[in-house]
């Protein structure tokens, strides 16, 4: 996954229309670049504009409580509603992301809210999201937010939480990766790392050694509960024993390989992990220092 552009429309302290386009200049060559300016300039608001096209929600609304309200006109809404992203005295605004998906497509995601009568005094509506492959102009999902977020994930290969413990680790909550359960984290890994089929490969060999060893185990039971048998008779048991020996040799022995190639990316996840706690700590010296 790649961000290609974040847009935005009277979102919180940026008004107007604001975009940031990754693939032109200065972005496209920059390795590493830094959101800067003073409190209340908007940097937090491009980070929510980007959580919000893709989930419809940010990290900042999901830590306060639904049971709080803050008040809208005559109505009220919860303080965790993303509505309230909307900059105070406009009648619409928008958030909308290009990014490349796992698959190579590139896709455009988009979240939106207007008042009624477009007004900025009207009711607000309920938002509306939607998601189109740029390469087929094709619509995938739009309006319905469950079918949104089913399309979303799969194309971008996260889910929320996982995007936020990831992608924007460095840029705000980087401890909430370090606090994830170790299923979690392992999980997040291995999709980032894409050592998931050393995972399936290791279970696929520790299976078949158990059945080997379990068919030598029946074969030894039958053995010895077995009146004496014709020498020939011996000899092509005692044969078939020798084979499925070294079937599980060779098994445990592939078993050992796959092993070792799993602590070996296991010591490269815990060094990311390493990597990124201390791009996270230069992030925030890097904010206070500016």
């Amino acid at each position: 996954m790649k961000i290609l552009a974040i847009r935005l429309k009277n979102l919180a302290s940026l008004a107007g229309e604001q975009e940031i386009d990754f693939t032109r200049e200065p972005l496209s060559s920059a390795g590493l670049f830094a959101i800067t300016g003073p409190t209340g300039a908007g940097k937090s608001t491009v980070l929510d504009a980007l959580c919000l096209a893709l989930f419809g929600s940010t990290p900042r609304l999901e830590s306060t409580s639904a049971s709080s309200k803050v008040p809208d006109g005559r109505n009220e809404l919860s303080s965790n509603d993303e509505r309230n992203l909307l900059r105070r005295g406009c009648a619409s605004g928008y958030a909308e992301v290009d990014f490349v998906g796992i698959d190579g497509h590139r896709y455009r995601a988009r979240w939106e809210t207007r008042r009624s009568r477009d007004k900025a005094d009207g009711a607000l509506q309920k938002s509306q999201q939607s998601l189109q492959d740029l390469e087929t102009q094709q619509m995938l999902a739009a309006n319905k937010k469950s079918e949104f977020r089913e399309q979303l994930e799969q194309k971008l290969g996260l889910n929320f939480a996982q995007f936020t413990r990831a992608v924007l680790l460095a840029q705000s909550e980087f401890s909430a990766f370090l606090k994830a359960s170790d299923n979690d984290r392992g999980a997040l890994l291995e999709k980032l790392t894409d050592t998931g089929l050393y995972s399936q490969l290791s279970k696929a060999a520790y299976q078949r050694a158990s059945q080997a060893d379990e068919q030598r185990k029946q074969l030894e039971q039958r053995l010895e509960g077995s009146l004496p048998l014709a020498e020939q008779a011996r000899a092509g048991l005692e044969a078939a024993l020798e084979s499925h020996a070294q079937v599980r040799l060779q098994e445990q022995q592939a078993l050992q390989r796959l092993e070792g190639q799993q602590q070996w990316f296991t010591e490269e996840q815990r060094l990311l992990q390493s990597c990124e706690h201390a791009q996270g700590q230069l992030a925030e010296a890097r904010q206070a220092w500016d």
